[in-house]
């Protein structure tokens, strides 16, 4: 019986101790990084559309907040304290407003199950029964039995949330003056999506909302479907606005995510930094470093950016090319900040190659260590070498939204198919760099094997 008491506190008190306020952090964090997406016009398109789910829904008891964030990933999310976001990556993946409010259905589900609170009070409860069991048998095992008995709770849990976040979301359409039935239609194109990223593209999907097998052939979700169907309206509502105006100019993918070289400026939209070099210079670039070198000949130099492991403890810059670098051969250092972050710069001392001078530099950057490093040849400018390594040492700085749309200039343009077009040859003509026909024919909702019907609106990546 104690026991039984004991379990039964612990389970309140770990259901007391989730905590809230996740989403607002969430925000605040995408809106100091410049991670919203930039377009008003999406931000209200969006906010209409939930607001509107919202009230004929009837949910109430809670503030929503609906925010489009500036990431290709195709994905939706929502938090316990009501924030709904959606990736700019996944609305172009939709085909209608009736679409859209489907996932935008879908999350407000999971925030009117309290799926998030109840996920996190069976992973905290199975840590405590775990733990319970050492307790009372003085045997580890046990723990590793709680565990396991967790994973495979939270797995049968997580499917089950997926649905009843699905069934909710038909009926807020039906109810909203939707089709419920576009709930089927949304989840039909990004389970195209998945098997695409993971057949072609050897990537997993991201996308929580998607059945282990596939939609068209889930009965559960049909069945709670179309038992939305009799809630619809008799006469349904028009959208909210001309989605397929409101699709052409959405920005498309992300150039920027490996690492983006634009004239004399490198992009990383996955680490959100940018750098520039001196005018000129030529740059090249891989998955970890980018390479500029002055080839005029005038100067004889080059510096080259390396992301670096993050410190095992805490440590200076300094600390950290002393320590963790193992550099002896550093003189006139100075402990520096670099737009905000905390960074070291040095003097090299030439101890062989054909070298003149040798520059290097560490900049701490949101638990990642940045390595600046620059030589100058024998017959360069010293003076000049100096002041191109500190001005392009000074140029390291955050990537801001506006930085986003210059790096990634690609966008969905929205045309009407003619006779005879084939995603074969539109792809001919798409920016899109790897896999266009199949990326043509999954955004359009004809993935695998599908072509474009004459007359239909389709998109294209220009």
């Amino acid at each position: 019986m104690k026991i039984r008491w004991l379990i039964a506190l612990l389970l309140f008190a770990a259901v007391q101790a989730l905590g809230a306020g996740d989403g607002e952090k969430m925000y605040n964090d995408l809106r100091e990084k410049d991670a919203l997406y930039t377009d008003d016009a999406w931000q209200s398109y969006v906010t209409e559309i939930g607001e509107r789910l919202l009230a004929a829904a009837g949910v109430s008891g809670q503030s929503y907040t609906f925010v489009v964030s500036d990431n290709p990933a195709v994905n939706a999310s929502a938090t316990q304290d009501a924030y709904i976001f959606i990736d700019r990556g996944i609305i172009a993946y939709c085909r209608s407003e009736d679409e859209l409010a489907g996932i935008i259905g879908h999350e407000i589900g999971h925030v009117v199950g309290r799926h998030v609170q109840r996920a996190k009070g069976l992973n905290r409860l199975g840590g405590l029964l775990g733990w319970i069991g050492v307790i009372g048998t003085s045997s580890y095992g046990m723990k590793d039995m709680g565990d396991t008995l967790t994973a495979t709770a939270v797995s049968r849990e997580a499917r089950e949330y997926e649905l009843e976040a699905d069934t909710y979301g038909a009926e807020f359409l039906a109810r909203a003056g939707y089709d419920p039935l576009a709930m089927i239609n949304v989840i039909y194109v990004l389970k195209e999506h998945e098997l695409f990223s993971k057949s072609v593209r050897n990537r997993p999907s991201v996308y929580h909302g998607l059945f282990g097998t596939h939609p068209r052939n889930d009965k559960r979700l049909h069945d709670a479907v179309q038992n939305a169907v009799p809630l619809a309206q008799a006469s349904t509502r028009p959208p909210e606005r001309d989605f397929w105006a409101m699709l052409d100019g959405l920005v498309f993918g992300d150039e920027a995510a490996t690492g983006l070289i634009k004239g004399s400026t490198y992009y990383h939209s996955g680490l959100r930094i940018v750098v520039r070099f001196p005018d000129g210079w030529d740059l090249s670039n891989t998955a970890t470093e980018v390479f500029g070198r002055d080839l005029s000949g005038a100067a004889d130099a080059s510096i080259t950016v390396q992301r670096q492991g993050s410190p095992g403890r805490r440590q200076t810059p300094e600390d950290y090319l002393r320590d963790t670098l193992k550099r002896d051969d550093i003189e006139n250092g100075e402990a520096i900040e670099v737009n905000g972050y905390e960074a070291f710069a040095a003097d090299v001392e030439v101890l062989t190659g054909d070298a003149q001078a040798r520059k290097i530099a560490v900049v701490f950057k949101d638990g990642s260590v940045y390595l600046f490093k620059g030589e100058l040849g024998v017959t360069g400018d010293a003076a000049q070498f100096e002041q191109h390594f500190r001005e392009t040492l000074a140029s390291f700085r955050p990537m801001t939204a506006a930085d986003l749309e210059d790096a990634n200039r690609q966008r969905i343009k929205v045309v009407m198919a003619n006779p005879g077009d084939t995603y074969a040859a539109l792809a001919r003509k798409s920016s899109i760099k790897s896999f266009p026909e199949e990326t043509l024919r999954v955004i359009n909702g004809h993935y695998p094997r599908g072509e474009p019907r004459a007359g239909d609106n389709i998109k294209l990546v220009r």
